[in-house]
């Protein structure tokens, strides 16, 4: 006969647990110690610890799933009168104080849920205005193209949030899209309104152009610092459109002209700032080289301290030439993610968070190492050689895995 304080096993191997103040008849495990039954129906117990333990988790974690609750009735059911042996009374009691947390958490869904659809009819209403801002657009100013362009960009926005979004009511959201589908006529009809008027279309276009022109020309008496604002010129060129004729092509050899003057003399400029750069070159370099002896694994503080010191040096000395800076910021990089990774290293070693998952996962790991130590008993009981095989290969696995997890908690 063996027994403990959850549970006991008679002379004919009857299992029993102590529960209320009676005891209760879990299941029997003939031929096998007396230790061996018990351990069987400590095993079931321990089982069911590990489901109550990994819903605590996943509560305690705000998990998001819908099958929470499904979960605690289950095991509210499962708690009843489980074939195991164990404090049973300790598992239901923290069984029971989850269900008022799984409520709180349906509240907490519930309301966010109201804050999405809260916000997916802003992103409609976002849309519908950014709509009515094209379609209110003075039509002799609209760039029609890239309007166009945005209008439909707009559309493929809404339908997606239509389609993939949190779903809001009818009643709320048929009144947003009236006013996105007045402004997408609009804006088609005042199209088609331009287009049907082209010829004075034209006459603006070139009046653009010229005033284009006049300002690249101007620019170009400001020599090699007016690069930036000639590609912004550039670029409202290129918006214009064309006009038919030869006009438009006389404009822009007046246009390249004026550019062409503007990077010639930024050409002059680079030459100038080029042997500057080189020598700031050579001085990262040689920082690099100074500094290429940071190593985190010697002293984490050490580390950053030099590395800081080494960004701040690295930031006075300026620019090197654009075909090098990839070179000499790689290598900066590089020591930089030395020591950053350490800094990582050691975060994890010291995160709350990632002690207890690996705490989890090692008793997980003991829990299924003294099942499978009890299965090859029994299997070493009977003589069946394959699972004696199966049970200890098995085990040698889990005791393996648990001693990688140990380490790298460590």
């Amino acid at each position: 006969m063996s027994a403990n304080k959850f549970g006991r096993v008679d002379a004919e191997n009857n299992v029993y647990v102590f529960e209320l103040g009676s005891e209760r008849k879990v299941g029997q495990y003939p031929k096998v110690s007396a230790e061996a039954a018990m351990a069987f129906f400590e095993t079931k117990f321990a089982d069911l610890e590990a489901q109550v333990r990994i819903l605590e988790q996943r509560i305690k974690s705000n998990v998001v799933a819908s099958n929470l609750m499904s979960q605690f009735k289950k095991l509210t059911a499962d708690l009843v009168a489980p074939n195991a042996v164990g404090d049973l009374n300790s598992l239901r009691t923290r069984v029971a104080a989850l269900e008022a947390k799984i409520n709180e958490l349906s509240a907490q869904r519930s309301a966010a849920n109201k804050e999405a659809a809260v916000a997916a009819l802003k992103s409609r209403l976002d849309l519908a205005e950014a709509a009515e801002a094209i379609a209110n657009q003075d039509s002799t100013k609209t760039q029609w193209k890239q309007s166009s362009e945005k209008m439909a960009e707009l559309f493929v926005q809404w339908q997606a949030v239509q389609k993939s979004g949190p779903k809001v009511s009818k009643a709320d959201a048929d009144p947003i899209w009236k006013r996105f589908s007045v402004a997408r006529t609009k804006f088609e009809a005042g199209k088609r309104a331009f287009f049907a008027g082209i010829d004075s279309a034209n006459k603006a276009v070139r009046a653009n152009k010229v005033e284009i022109v006049e300002q690249a020309e101007k620019l170009a008496t400001g020599g090699s610092d007016a690069t930036s604002e000639y590609r912004k010129l550039l670029d409202a060129w290129k918006a214009a459109g064309r006009t038919p004729g030869k006009s438009d092509d006389a404009l822009w050899v007046r246009f390249k002209a004026a550019g062409d003057a503007i990077y010639a003399a930024r050409q002059v400029t680079a030459a100038s700032e080029s042997g500057e750069q080189g020598a700031n070159l050579a001085a990262k370099l040689e920082l690099l080289k100074t500094y290429s002896s940071i190593d985190p694994s010697s002293g984490l503080e050490a580390a950053k301290k030099s590395l800081q010191e080494l960004q701040k040096k690295w930031e006075k000395i300026g620019k090197v030439p654009k075909d090098k800076i990839r070179e000499v910021e790689d290598k900066l990089r590089a020591i930089e993610s030395r020591v950053k990774a350490a800094e990582q290293d050691q975060w994890r070693k010291s995160d709350p968070a990632s002690i207890d998952r690996s705490n989890s996962v090692i008793s997980q790991l003991e829990t299924a190492i003294a099942k499978l130590e009890s299965e090859l008993v029994k299997a070493t009981a009977s003589g069946d050689k394959k699972k004696i095989d199966n049970a200890t290969e098995a085990l040698e696995a889990r005791k393996a895995w648990l001693a990688t997890v140990k380490a790298s908690a460590n």
